[in-house]
């Protein structure tokens, strides 16, 4: 069963956010997790949009996405992430 972690996300200081997102790749990659896309708001069809910006990773499963989120490499990213921007992470299951 895959599990994919949707972000909306708010960037309050884009050279933080910047240098987060140039980092937070590798710490994916080594999970096995997989980044699908990272896009900005375009368009809002219906009803009110949480950010204008969303971020979905895609994992094998439900325990390699709690193992990528506790891991040291990304809790070591966390401060800077919550520097640069206010984001909500939701784990989904398929």
């Amino acid at each position: 069963m895959s599990a994919f972690i949707i972000g909306h996300i708010r960037v309050r200081d884009s050279d933080a956010w910047e240098r987060y997102r140039s980092k937070v790749g590798d710490t994916v990659e080594q999970w096995d997790g997989e980044i699908v896309f990272r896009g900005h708001r375009s368009i809002v069809f219906s009803g009110e949009p949480p950010a204008d910006q969303v971020v979905v990773i895609r994992f094998s499963s439900t325990a390699a996405a709690r193992r990528w989120h506790d891991s040291p490499e990304y809790q070591s990213l966390i401060t800077l992430r919550q520097k640069a921007a206010d984001v909500d992470l939701v784990l989904y299951e398929t």
